[in-house]
């Protein structure tokens, strides 16, 4: 018969003192929405206005999943990359 071996548990890394730890984010306020993309419409295209940090006052292009509406408030890890513009040539 085959031996059963002691489970080890891994144990998972914490940030100082057991607090959790987050990456920086700029906040930007969403200024209008410009269109629905992807495969099946599951994206929002947005042009969103940086609030802070060093792109302040930038208004950028990104892509947002999920319920999105005019002045909601999205925080952003980066904002050098911005999104394509949508084209409009569909299918029919």
């Amino acid at each position: 018969m085959a031996e059963k071996k002691p489970v080890k548990k891994e144990e998972k890394p914490e940030g100082p003192a057991g607090k959790i730890v987050f990456s920086e984010a700029v906040p930007a306020t969403v200024e209008e929405i410009i269109g629905r993309t992807g495969t099946r419409g599951e994206v929002t295209q947005v042009r969103a206005k940086v609030q802070d940090g060093r792109d302040k006052n930038r208004i950028i292009r990104r892509n947002i999943k999920g319920p999105i509406r005019v002045k909601d408030i999205l925080m952003l890890r980066e904002t050098e990359i911005e999104a394509r513009k949508l084209s409009h040539g569909r299918r029919g």
